[in-house]
């Protein structure tokens, strides 16, 4: 009779974790998303010379005047970048409010060893295998991942990014009163991931919005 008790207490426990394991539903409306919403702020050992970090650091300008940051091996030296000081993993939602012209402003997911120098494609924001971007312009949106991928959106000035670590999910939505998909990825994420920010013009702003559940309405 024990033998058979503890028996059925390890088959309960083995289905309960089956359960567990399986992968949970992405969210579908603005409020599910915001149950996952996490508060990130950017890091100033990252960020380059030449960006200017402000509203306790989740809004970044860029420059004509250059910074007085301290050297710094995690700051970007050639390129215009900024990552976040939280690394992300697990199930992850965040928004960002952009103002650009000209080229625009990337919002993007990196790891953290991602090259800091040097103008070719291994620093740069979706050009490598270490990060992933979707560049935001007046007229139009791209996605990038080491290859270019147009987005046809009309115009948005937030942006909203889905993460599930676990599952290699990366989603970018356009934010309004419903949630439209910009574009999705599926891989496998080998690292946590960092929140990036380039910008490409000067006065060009990109920030964190602060989120909780009261922010349904837009």
């Amino acid at each position: 009779v024990l033998r058979d008790t503890w028996t059925n207490i390890s088959l309960a426990i083995t289905d309960e974790d089956v359960l567990l394991s399986e992968p949970e539903p992405e969210p579908k409306t603005r409020a599910e998303f915001l149950k996952y919403s996490r508060e990130i702020t950017l890091d100033p050992n990252t960020a380059n010379q030449y960006l200017f970090l402000s509203e306790g650091n989740t809004k970044v300008t860029l420059m004509k005047q250059r910074q007085s940051y301290p050297d710094h091996p995690d700051r970007f030296i050639t390129r215009f970048q900024v990552l976040s000081k939280e690394s992300l993993t697990g199930r992850c939602y965040w928004e960002v409010k952009w103002n650009g012209r000209g080229g625009g402003v990337d919002v993007a997911v990196a790891y953290k060893n991602i090259s800091r120098v040097g103008h070719s494609n291994e620093c740069g924001f979706g050009f490598n295998d270490k990060s992933q971007a979707v560049r935001c312009n007046v007229d139009k949106h791209a996605f990038f991942n080491n290859t270019q991928t147009s987005v046809s959106v009309r115009r948005t000035t937030t942006v909203g990014v889905y993460l599930d670590h676990r599952a290699g999910v990366l989603s970018f939505y356009y934010v309004s009163k419903t949630m439209t998909l910009l574009h999705r990825v599926q891989t496998t994420f080998t690292q946590p991931l960092h929140a990036g920010f380039c910008l490409w013009n000067i006065d060009d702003t990109a920030e964190f919005i602060k989120l909780n559940q009261s922010s349904c309405s837009v």
